[in-house]
C-alpha cells in the first residue's frame, strides 16, 4: 500500500494560473491551492489564459490538456516561447503513456491523469516550484535584493528576470542582447548578485571603448618591460575578477586578434599576461553583452564561431523601452526622485498629461534616454509638479499623438482611399474593385471623407498625416 505524501504548504505567496473549462474543478483546485498559501488566478479557455499571462506574472501554470478553444500542449508551446522559465503542469482525463512521454519530452514539468489525489498534486506543484527557485548562496538574501536596481512591473521583464535568476545559480556563460540603453550592465550586475559568486568581484570592461593596442594589456595584464611604457607589473581585469564575474560589454566590438586570446583563456581557465612565459590559473564566470547582431558577424567572419558558442551558453534579450511602456511612469518617478535628491529640489512628481507625454513618446535611446530626459526636466523645473510643456521641451521631438479608436479608424480609412485613388488615377471602378466593394458603396465612402475622384486624375492631395 503506497503512503500518501504529507500535506504541502507554499513557502511564500507564489502565483499559480489554473486553466480548465470545468468550473467546479477550478473552484475546488482554487480552494485547495489558496489553503496551501498560493495566490491563484483562473482561466476557462486558452484565450483567457493568454490574456492573463500577458497581464500578470505567474510562478506556475496548471492546465487541462483539452480546452474549449485549443489544445493544452499547443498552449504550452506558446508559453514556452513567451515565458521560457515558467513551469507548466498538464492534467487530463484521457491520458496515455505515449501522451505523457511526448509532454515530458517537450519540457512539461508534470503530467497528471484525472482523477488525481489532491495532496499528490500539491506535492508536485511544490517540487516543481522548488526546482525553479534555487536556494540562495551562503550570505545571500533570499528576497528580490539581487534585482533591486531593475525597476519594472512589466510581465515581459519579469519573465526575463525569472530566467536570469535561474541561470545565476549556475556558472554558465550568458550573452545579454539588447539595444543600447536597455540596461544590459544592470542585468549583468543582477545575475552576479544572485549567483554563488556574489561576494567575489564583479569586473566590467567595455570592449569598444578601449583602443585595440591597450585592450590586451587591460584584459590580461603585463609584466614590467613587456613593451615600451610598461614600467611596472600590471594585473589584468581577467585576474582581477578571479573567483567572481567578468562582464565583457560590447563584446561584438572586440578585435579578432583578442577574440583568439580570450577563447584560450576560457578553454584553459588560465591567463598569460603580456610578456610572461607561463599562464596562471583563473576561476571566473563570463557575462557578455552586445547590441550588435553577432549572427551576422559570424557570417562575415568578424566574430569567431568557437568564441561565440563559448560565451553564448545562455542568451537573454532585453526588451526595448517601447516594448515595456507600462514601465515608463514607474521609471520616470524613480529617476525623478533620484535626480531631485542630487539637485536638492523638492519635486512632487509629474502632472498626469506630462506622464502621458512620456508614455507615448518614441524612445530610440531606451531607458538611458528616459533618464536623461528626466534629469533635464528636473534641472529646469521651477514648480514642484512637472508640467507637460517641460517634458515635451526635453524630448525635443513632437510626441506621438494619442488618438481614440474612432479617429484612428477614420484616418486610416481616408488614407487607404487616397492611396487607392492614386493607384488607379481616380478610376472609381478600378479602385472599388481593389477594395472589394461595389461602386455605390465606394462612392459613399468617398463622400464620407470628402474625396473627389477627379482631383486624382490630374494630381492628388497629400495624405493626412
Amino acid at each position: 500500500m503506497s503512503r500518501r505524501p504529507p500535506p504541502v504548504e507554499a513557502s511564500c505567496a507564489q502565483h499559480v494560473l489554473l486553466i480548465d473549462d470545468d468550473a467546479d474543478l477550478l473552484r475546488l483546485l482554487s480552494m485547495r491551492l489558496k489553503a496551501s498559501g498560493y495566490r491563484v488566478a483562473t482561466a476557462a479557455s486558452a484565450v483567457e489564459a493568454r490574456s492573463r499571462l500577458g497581464a500578470e506574472r505567474f510562478d506556475l501554470v496548471l492546465s487541462d490538456v483539452r480546452l474549449p478553444d485549443g489544445d493544452g500542449l499547443a498552449l504550452f508551446d506558446e508559453i514556452r516561447q513567451q515565458h521560457p522559465a515558467l513551469p507548466v503542469i498538464l492534467i487530463t482525463a484521457h491520458g496515455t503513456i505515449p501522451d505523457a512521454v511526448e509532454a515530458t519530452s517537450r519540457g512539461v514539468a508534470g503530467y497528471l491523469t484525472k482523477p488525481f489525489d489532491s495532496q499528490a498534486l500539491l506535492a508536485r506543484i511544490a517540487q516543481t516550484l522548488q526546482l525553479g527557485a534555487p536556494a540562495p548562496a551562503a550570505g545571500q538574501a533570499a528576497d528580490d535584493g539581487w534585482r533591486a536596481d531593475i525597476i519594472s512591473h512589466s510581465t515581459r521583464m519579469h519573465a526575463l528576470l525569472d530566467e536570469a535568476r535561474l541561470v545565476a545559480a549556475s556558472d554558465a556563460s550568458v550573452l545579454i542582447r539588447g539595444d543600447s540603453g536597455t540596461g544590459k550592465e544592470l542585468l549583468a550586475h543582477a545575475i552576479h548578485r544572485a549567483s554563488p559568486r556574489a561576494a567575489a568581484p564583479f569586473v566590467a570592461i567595455n570592449c569598444g571603448a578601449i583602443p585595440e593596442p591597450l585592450l590586451e594589456s587591460e584584459l590580461f595584464g603585463h609584466l614590467r618591460g613587456a613593451f615600451t611604457g610598461a614600467t611596472s607589473h600590471r594585473t589584468g581585469l581577467v585576474q582581477a575578477a578571479h573567483g567572481g564575474t567578468l562582464f565583457l560589454d560590447e563584446i561584438g566590438d572586440m578585435p579578432p586578434s583578442l577574440q583568439v586570446k580570450l577563447l584560450r583563456v576560457l578553454q584553459e581557465r588560465a591567463v598569460r599576461p603580456v610578456g610572461a612565459t607561463r599562464a596562471e590559473p583563473v576561476d571566473l564566470r563570463i557575462l557578455s553583452a552586445t547590441h550588435r547582431d553577432l549572427d551576422a558577424a559570424l557570417a562575415t567572419g568578424q566574430f569567431r564561431e568557437d568564441l561565440y558558442y563559448r560565451i553564448n551558453v545562455v542568451s537573454l534579450e532585453l526588451p526595448t523601452l517601447g516594448e515595456r511602456r507600462e514601465d515608463i511612469p514607474l521609471l520616470a518617478e524613480h529617476f525623478l526622485r533620484q535626480v531631485a535628491r542630487k539637485y536638492g529640489k523638492e519635486l512632487s512628481g509629474f502632472a498626469p498629461d506630462a506622464l502621458e507625454a512620456l508614455a507615448i513618446a518614441r524612445w530610440p535611446g531606451n531607458v538611458r534616454q528616459l533618464q536623461n530626459v528626466i534629469e533635464q526636466v528636473c534641472a529646469l523645473a521651477t514648480t514642484p509638479l512637472i508640467p507637460r510643456s517641460l517634458v515635451e521641451r526635453a524630448l525635443r521631438v513632437q510626441p506621438i499623438e494619442a488618438l481614440g479608436y474612432a479617429e484612428a479608424k477614420r484616418r486610416f480609412e481616408r488614407n487607404y482611399l487616397i492611396q487607392l485613388l492614386k493607384l488607379t488615377a481616380g478610376n472609381v471602378s478600378d479602385a472599388a474593385r481593389l477594395a472589394e466593394r461595389n461602386r455605390t458603396e465606394f462612392y459613399r465612402l468617398l463622400q464620407r471623407h470628402g474625396l473627389t475622384p477627379d482631383l486624382f486624375r490630374g494630381g492628388s492631395p497629400d495624405a493626412e498625416r
